[in-house]
């Protein structure tokens, strides 16, 4: 039984109706985030994975790590992560542009969340799995992959363009190869979530363990800080502002 979409939704929808009104940046990200999740529930509704309810659980639990570490940031909590607090900080700055703030949530979302919203969704069945049924669960998990890329050309036109509108003609000029970039970008961040996660399911021992955890949070850091290098910044500068 899929779970119902509109609390989600409906969540997601209001806290982008929050912060816009505030001018928060960090409505970037969420309503790209909310139209890749409603994209998300309509293959869901149409019936395009193997295990639809896996898929839904995986949906469901990956938004509540994006929501629990909000709430964490907005109260000081210091368990807040790392990560999530880069981002969230980074939208007081005004010199950060919308495409950054973007890339620093589906960074912090993508290579940190979903590393361990995959691990606690497997764990618990890894050990049961035969082997086909270990590659349906990566082909369902791969197959969200579609989703993001079908959803790239509607974040450009919705959100970024609405607020750079010089990225309009930027995209115009590039065709389809930017789409495809950030597809292939995100594709390939994602398989290494799958392998980060196989690997912690499958580690030796607690230290090792501790150890991938410190590797997966020190990644995502560093391609944070590469997002927001200055010299990154001046380039974007030149092709996305107006």
């Amino acid at each position: 039984m899929i779970n119902e979409p509109l609390d989600l939704l409906a969540r997601m929808q209001q806290q982008v109706t929050t912060w816009s009104a505030a001018r928060d940046r960090r409505a970037v990200f969420l309503d790209c985030y909310r139209l890749m999740t409603a994209n998300m529930l309509v293959a869901l509704e149409r019936g395009d994975f193997a295990d639809a309810g896996w898929v839904d659980h995986l949906l469901h639990r990956f938004a509540d790590y994006y929501f629990d570490a909000l709430v964490a940031y907005e109260r000081d909590d210091p368990a807040t992560p790392a990560i999530w607090r880069m981002a969230h900080q980074a939208a007081q700055q005004p010199h950060v542009l919308p495409l950054q703030h973007l890339m620093l949530g589906v960074n912090a979302h993508i290579n940190y969340d979903l590393t361990f919203t995959v691990v606690e969704l497997l764990q618990p069945e890894w050990e049961t799995l035969d082997p086909e049924r270990r590659r349906q669960r990566f082909a369902d998990y791969s197959l969200v992959n579609q989703v993001i890329a079908q959803t790239i050309d509607t974040v450009q036109d919705e959100v970024i363009t609405r607020l750079t509108p010089a990225f309009f003609m930027v995209d115009k000029l590039l065709g389809r190869v930017d789409e495809w970039a950030t597809a292939r970008l995100l594709t390939a961040w994602r398989d290494a979530v799958w392998a980060n996660a196989v690997r912690l399911l499958t580690c030796p021992d607690p230290a090792t363990h501790t150890t991938i955890c410190h590797t997966v949070e020190t990644v995502a850091l560093r391609r944070a800080e590469a997002i927001l290098q200055p010299t990154n910044l001046a380039a974007l500068r030149s092709l996305f502002s107006a």
